[in-house]
């Protein structure tokens, strides 16, 4: 069955993978909307998300072509919402509960179930403040795809890398089948 699927992308060099993700989402038959923060798109092109999607990849939660209420839209639009990937600063801003920007604004509105896929590097990760923001989103309802272990965008080697799409896809049908039940 074909579900909505809203795709939050952060400012993670791991970012360019999502245009796999999408890609695979849309071979699984669903409908995919990519929102990206204004560091996403240092590492990752709205128009490579919009050509693989299929609708406009936003960015902006104000400005001449955004209506004041799209944040409501996007978050009531969606059957799952997803971030990917993940970055500490916006695990501490959801855990927080702030809406400074499209993503979180997205996030704080929607009652869709949320699917978090992390990407940092290794000491952001174990750092004990970016572990009490995991708690307190799984607290919450969030589900969490680990992220991988192997060398990091810095050459260093240790867990941060965004976990393979195919996990991510897993996690995704796995949370819209629970909600199907």
């Amino acid at each position: 069955m074909a579900s909505t699927i809203l795709i939050a992308v952060t400012g993670s060099i791991s970012a360019y993978k999502v245009a796999d993700l999408v890609s695979e989402l849309a071979k699984h038959g669903h409908d995919v909307q990519c929102i990206l923060s204004e560091s996403a798109t240092q590492f990752v092109s709205a128009l490579v998300l919009e050509t693989l999607s299929g609708r406009k990849a936003r960015t902006a939660l104000f400005g001449p072509d955004v209506s004041g209420t799209e944040h409501i839209d996007l978050a009531r639009w969606a059957d799952i919402f997803v971030v990917a990937p993940a970055t500490a600063n916006v695990l501490a801003k959801l855990a927080l509960g702030l809406a400074d920007d499209l993503v979180t604004a997205v996030a704080l509105a929607t009652q869709a179930p949320m699917l978090i896929a992390p990407a940092m590097n290794t000491v952001m990760w174990e750092h004990p403040a970016t572990r009490q923001n995991l708690t307190t989103l799984i607290e919450r309802g969030a589900q969490i795809v680990d992220p991988a272990a192997g060398t990091l965008a810095c050459g260093e080697v240790g867990v941060g890398k965004l976990a393979p799409v195919s996990d991510i896809v897993e996690g995704i049908e796995t949370l819209l089948a629970g909600n199907r039940q």
